[in-house]
């Protein structure tokens, strides 16, 4: 049986629609060509505050690798650290925490907003410990207020167990390709501009 390919996944920050644009409740995972819906891999969720309706739970955990299957393509993706704390910030900077969606469905869902967000620094000191999570270093944890009696509902009954992030990245492969042939066109660029300049 042939070694299926790893494939690390990167945010290319000249795009705009790269990184990770909303945060979905789920039960089980989905993927789209050139989309990542990941499910929160075996780690449960937990209800913090069954009043205030709060969830924790982990929204990207590092350099773990994750089955895909595109077409008849079997491959393994993972997220550095670095992507990790970078898809965080960015997530927050462009003011995605009120987008949330059911089971990655296209509708965004009234009521769901990310309150708390950070980056797991020590295993042991972490708050995350104190609900029981054992998660490593470098995992973007966040807490969600749920005001959205349906989706509370779901999660009450158990039909909803994980967050699972939403967006789009760059295979670090490809990424570089295009960054040599950018590189490439910027030196033919300067030749052409260096020939002209000793024409005058």
């Amino acid at each position: 049986m042939a070694k299926m390919e790893i494939i690390e996944l990167l945010i290319d920050e000249n795009k705009i629609e790269s990184g990770i644009n909303a945060v979905s409740v789920v039960e089980s995972p989905a993927i789209e060509e050139n989309f990542v819906a990941l499910k929160k891999h075996e780690v449960e969720l937990k209800e913090v505050d069954g009043e205030k309706r709060i969830l924790m739970g982990a929204a990207l955990i590092p350099n773990k690798q994750i089955y895909r299957k595109n077409g008849d393509k079997e491959f393994y993706i993972y997220f550095s650290e670095e992507t990790v704390r970078k898809a965080s910030e960015l997530f927050l900077m462009r003011a995605n925490q009120n987008n949330a969606t059911l089971e990655h469905e296209k509708k965004m869902l009234d009521g769901m907003s990310v309150v708390e967000s950070w980056i797991i620094e020590d295993e042991n000191t972490d708050k995350s410990r104190l609900y029981n999570f054992n998660l490593p270093k470098g995992t973007w944890m966040i807490s969600m207020k749920v005001n959205n009696d349906e989706i509370w509902n779901k999660v009450k009954a158990g039909e909803v167990k994980g967050f699972s992030i939403e967006g789009y990245f760059v295979d670090k492969y490809e990424m570089s390709l295009q960054e040599s042939e950018e590189q490439e066109m910027i030196e033919k660029l300067k030749d052409l501009i260096n020939k002209y300049e000793n024409r005058k």
